[in-house]
């Protein structure tokens, strides 16, 4: 068996937002593969260009350590198997173990003696031994904790932010044996500089990881709705938030739309593991449901303040600004965003989408809606500001009242102005 974390042959399998920065910064101590079935990303990344907007080329460059292949064959080399596949639901909500299923497939035709496999997807409790380890020791015909181990450190990447990285973000890390948890955790810390946290297994690991979305996905549903009551108390809730938070144990969550791959997605994870257990959990569900509905409550909003404006809905010209499931990132798979658009054109309105971090064409395929190269003055029924890129930020409010119309509807869904500046907020 490895000993010594300095005989580990690494290799990364997936380099997407979890993937890339790992193999890159593994790059910089040690050899590392980093190996992602889709040829064309690869193809990019030897060219230095990362369409995620997360690194430069000088810095998908700057190692001589670093390979990036979408050649199985190339991953025979390796010992340590690092897998970084996301883990979607979907549209019943249920948990998608496709792209997990797949690369342990790909690594039970791969994996030798004494190999070691270890996860940093994010699933629930118990699906590294209950899904993973079968598939494995059926392709290879090896024996798990005998002739092959696991380990389990879940990934808490933040895409878009450049001051918590992987290096300066507390690690979770596990393994199959005390041995191989060892092993795991001296691995990482060569690349954590502030240190680890070694759990007592892959379980409790796996766990520990789904709670910290879910958790956050309550807090969230817990402001949204405080924010609907408040509207229809009409209470300024920012007003409200600033005042609660003077206390000092008081959490600084804030209403908006929920998206994303992590916090609208493994709650899901949790509640179907309890449930084939035998347990319904009822709070997290109705956090997810109140969640999942906020795209439905921000349209019908603006369409009841367009109203009381007296503004013609069918044909109303709305401009939606910022389409990614968060700030500064060019995502909008998963965004809650989405919802919004969808209702909207239920009530044949006539949308103009505008997000400078996001392809074109990805726009016109997602949602049959060309995006606007320019936007013009004083055409505007509506403008909703639905994600807080900095580029907005910077333009102010004279900016975006230029864009409407004389009579018209500002929708500040994510507060970049103050109450008084703008005719609906959250």
């Amino acid at each position: 068996m490895i000993n010594k974390n300095i005989d580990l042959n690494l290799a990364i399998i997936g380099l997407g937002y979890v993937g890339l920065p790992l193999t890159l910064e593994f790059a910089k101590k040690r050899k590392v593969i980093g190996f992602d079935i889709n040829s064309k990303r690869i193809e990019e990344l030897n060219l230095g260009i990362d369409k995620n907007l997360e690194f430069k080329k000088h810095e998908l460059q700057l190692s001589k350590y670093l390979k990036f292949t979408s050649n199985e064959k190339d991953l025979k080399s390796a010992n340590c198997y690092v897998v970084t596949v996301p883990t979607p639901v979907d549209d019943f909500k249920k948990p998608d173990l496709k792209p997990l299923i797949s690369a342990n497939e790909m690594l039970g035709k791969i994996i030798k003696q004494n190999d070691l496999i270890i996860y940093e997807s994010t699933f629930f409790p118990g699906c590294v031994e209950e899904e993973c380890v079968p598939i494995l020791e059926k392709r290879s015909g090896l024996k798990y904790n005998h002739n092959f181990f696991c380990g389990y450190s879940p990934e808490r990447i933040n895409p878009g932010d450049k001051h918590h990285t992987i290096s300066n973000i507390k690690k979770i890390t596990s393994g199959s044996t005390p041995e191989i948890a060892n092993l795991v955790d001296e691995l990482y810390n060569e690349i954590v500089t502030v240190g680890t946290h070694k759990a007592i297994s892959i379980k409790v690991a796996e766990a520990a990881k789904v709670i910290e979305n879910t958790q956050r996905d309550l807090n969230i549903a817990l402001i949204n709705e405080l924010s609907i009551l408040f509207n229809k108390m009409n209470i300024d809730t920012q007003a409200v938030l600033a005042a609660a938070a003077t206390k000092w144990n008081f959490l600084p969550f804030k209403p908006g739309l929920v998206g994303g791959h992590c916090i609208g997605v493994d709650p899901y994870y949790l509640t179907y593991k309890a449930e084939s257990i035998g347990y319904h959990p009822k709070i997290i569900l109705a956090g997810r449901e109140l969640n999942d509905n906020m795209g439905n409550y921000v349209a019908l909003e603006l369409i009841k303040k367009m109203k009381t404006k007296s503004i013609q809905i069918k044909g109303a010209k709305i401009l939606i600004m910022g389409l990614t499931f968060k700030e500064n990132c060019p995502d909008i798979r998963n965004s809650g965003v989405k919802q919004v658009i969808n209702k909207l054109k239920e009530f044949g309105c006539d949308l103009d989408l505008q997000d400078p971090y996001v392809n074109k064409e990805n726009i016109k395929k997602i949602y049959d809606i060309h995006p606007s190269s320019t936007l013009n003055q004083n055409i505007y029924d509506a403008v909703l500001i639905a994600v807080s890129h900095d580029e907005y930020k910077k333009k102010g409010l004279v900016y975006f009242k230029n864009l409407c119309k004389k009579n018209h509807v500002f929708f500040d869904l994510k507060n970049l102005f103050n109450s008084n500046e703008v005719d609906l907020k959250l």
